[in-house]
């Protein structure tokens, strides 16, 4: 396990288009997962141990967001070949077990990973109603443990861009697992 720290985001960068098939049986896109007031997309997958400490942290704030009008989604662009817990397979298991409020999606080809530049999982990238990048970070700072007690900085930013208001300008990197990338 490589535990890396994301690069800083670019405000206002367009979200890539994106579809994928979902745990759910069904394909999904940026515009189906889009909320009328933003948009948080995530890179996540089974085995991180930053992952699994912050899950049902990451379901509560999808969660509310939802309520306020941001959609999410989670894609999971690891090799399963080289880590078999990331499987399609597991991955409705976790969905399932967590009740994700989300669509969880594999990236098997991981262009999608790519195009968004993401680097470890979890890696969060939250949106403004017009699709541009307003939080890019981390959940909150519980790294490995799930302190239910760390600010919620990715949920505020999200609530903050869903009331027409600007996200923090101070924004910290994500760390987690760097994502596993196919060899060739």
């Amino acid at each position: 396990m490589v535990s890396l720290t994301t690069p800083r985001g670019q405000p206002g960068w367009p979200a890539t288009p994106f579809d994928l098939p979902g745990t759910d049986g069904k394909r999904h896109s940026l515009q189906s997962v889009r909320g009328p007031n933003g948009t948080v997309v995530m890179f996540i997958c089974n085995h991180c141990p930053y992952v699994k400490a912050v899950a049902d942290k990451i379901v509560r704030d999808m969660a509310e967001l939802a309520t306020q009008g941001v959609g999410s989604v989670a894609i999971m662009s690891n090799d399963p070949a080289e880590y078999p817990e990331d499987s399609f397979d597991n991955m409705k298991a976790v969905a399932a077990k967590h009740r994700f409020p989300f669509p969880y999606l594999v990236d098997a080809a991981q262009d999608v990973a790519r195009a968004y530049g993401a680097v470890c999982t979890p890696d969060f990238f939250g949106y403004d109603r017009d699709l541009k990048l307003v939080y890019r970070g981390r959940l909150d700072s519980s790294g490995r443990s799930p302190d239910p007690a760390a600010p919620r900085e990715l949920y505020a930013a999200m609530e903050a861009a869903a009331r027409g208001g600007r996200a923090p300008a101070v924004q910290h990197a994500s760390v987690g697992c760097a994502i596993k990338w196919k060899q060739g």
